[in-house]
């Protein structure tokens, strides 16, 4: 009994270190909804271009840190870049249009990724076993507490800077309200260059965990799908609600995976599980467990 609760702990705690990383992904989401109401699903390819980017100036030799740096501009400037000339000159269009040019944004992005870097895959370590950790009951891997870690404090780190800093209560009232924003001083134009830009450097943290854990290929865009579900979930104007959203779905879906798989042989669950959840929760709360609820009035 003993054994069968420890194995239950071990499945648990997987899941939910792997839930920090849907997070990540979710975070880049939420961070552009909140302040310019634009759903960027280019998201997952700014993951790979930021990745891919990394691992080549780390692959020239040049030292960890400097490489890291050299992305983070590389991913502000293409983020600032993205707002300005694809973006910018739509924002008075219906939300379909801008959806559709941020689809267009992530084909454009994984064909120059192709002609920067060709189609090769990428191994990326950080020198962060993926062995478990010893002395502890359970077998609790390495990297996932470190990938956690990293999370939780870009995730603390956000939430201080939107409540502490002066741009970032700047960027909390674009998000309230558009007009009101304008109305004492505030430059729209400028808060959704500095949102598009942290959102890169989230790209950068969760493209360098994401390549490290399943290797800087093309199908790293694929975690998207997978962040649309903890979107959906957690409330799509929420980072609390991401970071909740992922821990539920990163937990539950381990365990479903595990124990079905053991009491009824059916294995596969994992792959489509956290979209079934998120569409079982918009029954109830159609806008997640953390969204606002919009009501137009006419």
């Amino acid at each position: 009994m003993v054994d069968e609760f420890w194995f239950a702990m071990e499945v648990l705690i997987s899941g939910l270190l792997q839930g920090f990383m849907y997070s990540l992904v979710a975070i880049g989401f939420v961070l552009i909804i909140k302040s310019s109401g634009v759903f960027n699903f280019a998201q997952g390819s700014m993951c790979l271009f930021a990745a891919l980017g990394f691992v080549s100036f780390w692959e020239a030799g040049l030292n960890f840190w400097v490489a890291l740096g050299l992305a983070l501009v590389m991913m502000i400037v293409l983020a600032v870049v993205i707002e300005r000339v694809v973006l910018r000159p739509l924002v008075a269009r219906p939300p379909l249009i801008l959806f559709m040019a941020t689809i267009g944004l992530a084909f454009l992005l994984e064909g120059l990724a192709q002609a920067l870097w060709g189609t090769q895959p990428h191994g990326l370590e950080l020198g962060i076993p993926d062995s478990p950790l010893e002395g502890l009951p359970v077998d609790i891997s390495q990297f996932e507490l470190f990938a956690a870690a990293i999370s939780l404090l870009l995730v603390l780190a956000l939430v201080i800077f939107f409540h502490r800093t002066r741009v970032g209560r700047a960027l909390r009232a674009v998000s309230d309200d558009h007009e009101a924003a304008m109305s004492v001083g505030i430059s729209l134009q400028m808060m959704w260059g500095i949102t598009w830009a942290i959102a890169g450097g989230v790209a950068l943290v969760a493209g360098i965990m994401w390549g490290t854990r399943l290797g800087v290929q093309y199908s790293l865009t694929l975690i998207v799908l997978k962040a649309l579900a903890v979107l959906i979930l957690g409330g799509f104007n929420s980072i609390t609600g991401a970071v909740v959203a992922g821990l539920i779905i990163g937990g539950s879906e381990k365990l479903v995976e595990v124990y079905l798989n053991i009491i009824f042989g059916i294995g596969g669950v994992e792959s489509f599980f956290a979209y079934a959840l998120a569409m079982f929760v918009l029954l109830f709360r159609p806008y997640g467990l953390f969204g606002d609820e919009i009501i137009d009035r006419v």
